[in-house]
């Protein structure tokens, strides 16, 4: 099935906002060592070297993903989207870009 849906960015303030209001879930497709060097509070680990769209749990909120710098949370939107899931959106430039706007991680 072939989705209509693109990829959609969202710049880390915008992330920041919607995660404190618990508009979304936010998914770290980063390894695991680097999830605990820093990761954003609330985020859930996936990692991209093994990610299968079909193991992420459903929910009622949609779905951000995010990685260092953004290259990998756009292949997990594409997995996504390849596999008919309408998890569309990632963080623009990632915890990296997160970091440079101040905003706070863990770790």
């Amino acid at each position: 099935m072939t989705s209509t849906l693109t990829l959609v960015e969202l710049a880390p303030a915008d992330v920041a906002a919607r995660l404190a209001a618990g508009e979304i879930r936010l998914i770290d497709v980063r390894e695991p060592q680097e999830y605990d060097a820093a990761h954003i509070e609330g985020a859930e680990l996936f990692p991209l070297s093994t990610f299968d769209p079909a193991a992420i749990p459903p929910g009622d909120k949609p779905i951000v993903f995010q990685c260092a710098v953004g290259g990998r949370s756009a292949r997990a939107v594409e997995a996504c989207l390849d596999a008919g899931l309408p998890n569309n959106q990632h963080m623009r430039g990632g915890i990296r870009a997160w970091m440079a706007a101040g905003l706070p991680v863990v770790g």
